[in-house]
């Protein structure tokens, strides 16, 4: 069983045993305890994603006020995910991070420097939202080259190199001509989310990768995900409302309830197969995560 004694400090602690590349590390929690995550063998606790105090309202201040005073961080390597209820900012969140809207105050950091105003953060993460959006009349492959046909970044032989591969680890040789309406739903996402890669940034923002999936298909995308992401450089930040999703993929997850967050850690070893969701520590993350969720009243 994973365990992690509550103690008091300020600073991770990292011990053994290693599990299959991956080792435990607790960290600090709420209050003075601190709460077990699994990291992979060689990642630090650097944070990627840095957010103190954020807040975002439409319309004049102090109306229509989305959330406020927002905190979270995502270290390198971290797969933290964001759940909620539909309307309570987690897009609103993600277009913000991704420099799409300009927040109303708080601080911003990614990659450990200051990125205060929309403009300095535009580009600097891959945001897949909700739909896949490939475009209907482009081939997969040239779906797939439109970050390079934007940033330009080296040659195309050298872009069309790193999609065949990509295309090749995702599941997908033999894809490359075809076009997106000949192509199952679940396809399609793992096509979206290779654009998303091969966006080449180390942070990722993915809302709802899955929502739209039956739930054979979505099941199969987790085992999926889960056999990829032993193999990846990437630090992810998911929005779902499936809870069994959540814990399944995630170290941490900010639940969002009435314009808060609050962190829950997923003291789970890894790697994770979706056979977890049957043990009783699963069964018991996911009470909590209810609990949290429905202590406010809104969210009944």
């Amino acid at each position: 069983m994973f365990f992690v004694a509550a103690l008091k400090r300020s600073e991770p602690i990292c011990f053994p045993p290693e599990i299959n590349g991956f080792f435990c590390c607790a960290r600090p929690g709420s209050g003075d305890h601190l709460s077990g995550i699994c990291y992979k063998r060689g990642y630090s606790l650097i944070a990627m994603l840095s957010i103190t105090g954020l807040s975002y309202s439409y319309g004049p201040p102090g109306t229509g006020t989305v959330f406020h005073n927002l905190s979270l961080t995502a270290g390198r390597g971290e797969f933290v995910a964001i759940v909620g209820a539909s309307g309570c900012g987690k897009s609103t969140l993600f277009k913000i991070i991704a420099g799409l809207l300009e927040h109303g105050g708080g601080e911003i950091s990614l990659y450990g420097e200051p990125a205060g105003a929309a403009a300095e953060r535009l580009g600097r993460v891959a945001y897949m939202p909700q739909q896949d959006l490939l475009l209907p009349w482009r081939t997969v492959l040239d779906n797939c080259l439109l970050p390079w046909e934007i940033r330009r970044d080296g040659s195309k032989a050298q872009a069309v190199a790193q999609i065949r591969e990509l295309l090749q680890r995702f599941g997908l040789s033999g894809t490359e001509t075809a076009f997106p309406r000949q192509l199952s739903g679940g396809m399609r996402q793992r096509i979206a989310l290779l654009r998303t890669f091969a966006a080449g940034r180390p942070l990722l923002l993915l809302d709802e990768p899955f929502g739209a999936l039956d739930a054979i298909t979505k099941r199969e995308l987790h085992r999926w995900l889960l056999e990829l992401w032993n193999g990846i450089d990437k630090t992810v930040l998911l929005i779902t409302h499936d809870l069994e999703e959540a814990l399944l993929l995630s170290d941490r997850i900010y639940i969002m309830a009435g314009g808060t967050l609050q962190e829950l850690a997923v003291p789970l070893p890894r790697p994770r197969t979706p056979e977890l969701s049957y043990v009783p520590e699963f069964a018991a993350l996911r009470r909590e995560m209810e609990r949290c969720l429905y202590a406010d009243h809104r969210m009944v």
